[in-house]
């Protein structure tokens, strides 16, 4: 199964950045990105790629130790920016954004000893992935709108294990589906 850790937004966050994403759809060749769907927001902490069901439990373990050991905090989301010249729009994260770091290198090592290959380390970057193309698109207009863009502070609480399908039938605009196979509280280590 294809599996990631991330952190996912509340509902009345979601419901903010679904307002400006409206927003940035009627900026003028919008229709050249695909759109991520709401159901699939989420910030990423580690990629697993494809896990064999026999290492899941084991890194479920791992995971919840790291939740255990790390303390809730704070963070919004918060402006945007472009990756690949313009094959992918995000909008980015503010507050604890140490905090989150921190998780995501966590939720990395969880990874690793598990005994999974997750290839070379990559310097984390809080992003929430709104578009992708798969040709260079010029994404100015919508990173300069998305600056403005500050969405509500909230608590993050909880690191979630969540596993994608991606899109099998070949229909234009078919999203992949996520589904959380673990959530653990953070700082529970009590």
């Amino acid at each position: 199964m294809r599996l990631f850790a991330a952190v996912l937004p509340p509902r009345d966050v979601a419901d903010e950045l679904a307002a400006e994403v409206a927003a940035l759809r009627r900026l003028p060749g919008a229709d050249r990105l695909r759109w991520t769907g709401r159901p699939g927001w989420h910030l990423t902490l580690a990629f697993y790629g494809e896990v064999d069901e026999e290492a899941v439990p084991e890194l479920s373990a791992r995971l919840e130790r790291a939740a255990r050991h790390t303390g809730s905090f704070p963070l919004a989301l918060r402006g945007g920016g472009q990756f690949g010249h313009g094959r992918a729009l995000w909008a980015g994260a503010a507050g604890g954004t140490a905090a989150l770091r921190l998780l995501a290198d966590r939720a990395e090592a969880a990874g690793r000893k598990a005994g999974l290959d997750l290839g070379e380390h990559r310097r984390y970057k809080a992003h929430l992935t709104l578009a992708r193309s798969r040709d260079a698109v010029d994404t100015r207009p919508y990173v300069d709108s998305l600056h403005a863009f500050a969405g509500r502070e909230w608590t993050v609480r909880e690191l979630t294990l969540v596993r994608s399908d991606l899109p099998r039938s070949g229909v234009p605009g078919e999203q992949p589906r996520y589904e959380p196979v673990g959530r653990w509280a953070l700082g529970a280590a009590g």
